[in-house]
């Protein structure tokens, strides 16, 4: 009892963390690449909770990983603050507010136009998006980019992730291999003696079994539903658990990879008695969570409701939660397991060595990741709203480098710009 009272306190102690943690789910617009850069104003410029260098570090390690990386960046954020409580809490605070959104989604798409969902208000969040991750690219520059060597890494990385950006596997491969390129020179830093820590191998475990348990039921459902027989709730939610959770295993490089993966198994493969959702419904899902704040694997709230929609409203809401929570615990129980072991091996020089050409990939990644969405951004054309892109964009770098206005300022400057223009 006095364990649980002592665990308590010290939760309630990380109570301004939560707080800004909620924050941030509530103005985190812009995908992963705008996220990052929010977490470095918000959590290590303003509230200091973790180092520039140590989000570098958490941000190289999720990349690594399949799953929502920008997802498991905070919870790591978390997990060094307060321990596996506080991670669990911060990835639940993070997920709630989009897994909502796109869970109402679900249930008022037949009032809302899709048409309307283009709505001018959020023209101007991309722009806003490449500013954030041109400044958070141009602070990772200055701190892992010294010597000849991580400059080449990083100006391959750049060209090689530009070129290849939609590839899911490219960027775990661009990461070793940076990692590897660095370990050629064993000069620098030489091995010391340790005592390694114990692995606790309870997450991988539970995920490994999770993942066989699913499969096994979801085969099941999938036999006693095949043609002539017709689809059944309570079969179809085993059937979106495994779904859910595969994708959360196996899908490298976020929402942009997620998509086709969901597309593939929830319209294309189904007949049109058996179909999840139509392609347009899905697609409008699929769009819709660009333009709210937060995770964009929430999306699977959406797809999750569609698919269980024509049973009922508490079916249609079950089909949600179980959709977001499928989705991310796979990638929860992946990165804490893996990060103890991570923090465990850097102990080895060779690893200590790898870290210098695998910040230099992930500083090449993000630079990447900045020109590759400004392609799509247009400030080129000679006309006001190229003018008005353009200011966004750097006026969002502007006032992230140089002031210390909060974020949730510039995300309501932007929103309140897409109304009036």
């Amino acid at each position: 009892m006095l364990a649980v009272m002592h665990k308590a306190v010290k939760l309630f102690r990380h109570l301004p963390f939560l707080r800004t943690v909620l924050w941030h789910s509530l103005t985190a617009f812009g995908g992963p690449q705008g996220h990052y850069g929010m977490m470095m104003k918000r959590f290590v410029y303003k509230r200091k909770d973790v180092t520039e260098k140590e989000l570098m570090e958490y941000n190289s390690f999720c990349q690594l990983l399949p799953g929502a990386s920008s997802t498991q960046t905070l919870t790591l954020i978390g997990y060094k603050r307060g321990g596996v409580p506080l991670a669990i809490l911060t990835l639940i605070i993070w997920v709630i507010p989009a897994g909502i959104l796109m869970s109402l989604l679900s249930f008022l798409l037949h009032y809302i136009d899709r048409k309307s969902l283009d709505t001018d208000i959020f023209k101007f969040i991309q722009p806003m998006a490449v500013g954030f991750l041109a400044y958070a690219s141009a602070n990772a520059l200055k701190l892992s980019i010294k010597n000849p060597i991580t400059v080449v890494i990083a100006a391959v990385s750049i060209i090689v992730t530009y070129v290849l950006f939609k590839t899911s596997w490219i960027f775990p491969v661009l990461i070793v291999l940076g990692g590897i390129v660095t370990n050629f020179s064993k000069k620098r830093i030489v091995q010391e003696d340790f005592v390694p820590k114990k692995i606790n191998w309870m997450n991988m475990w539970l995920f490994v079994v999770l993942f066989l348990i699913l499969g096994y039921f979801s085969g099941f459902a999938r036999h006693k539903q095949e043609p002539p027989a017709q689809p059944q709730p309570e079969l179809r939610i085993l059937n979106l658990a495994e779904n859910f959770y595969r994708f959360g295993s196996l899908v490298f490089g976020g929402g942009d990879v997620l998509t086709p993966f969901m597309y593939e198994q929830f319209v294309a493969r189904k007949t049109d008695s058996t179909r999840y959702m139509t392609g347009d419904e899905f697609l409008t899902g699929s769009g819709m969570v660009k333009a709210i704040p937060g995770p964009t694997f929430s999306v699977a709230a959406f797809h999750g409701g569609m698919a269980m929609r024509k049973w009922g409203t508490a079916w249609q809401a079950l089909g949600s939660f179980v959709g977001l929570l499928c989705i991310f615990l796979p990638s929860a129980l992946l990165v804490l397991f893996f990060y103890p072991i991570w923090h465990n091996l850097k102990k080895y020089a060779v690893i200590y060595r790898s870290l210098e050409g695998i910040n230099a990939t992930v500083v090449g990644i993000m630079v990447a990741s900045t020109f590759y969405l400004l392609k799509d951004v247009s400030i080129s054309e000679m006309n006001q709203f190229s003018f008005i892109n353009l200011g966004v964009l750097v006026g969002t770098f502007g006032i992230l480098y140089f002031t210390k206005i909060p974020s949730p300022i510039i995300v309501s400057t932007c929103l309140l710009l897409g109304w009036i223009f």
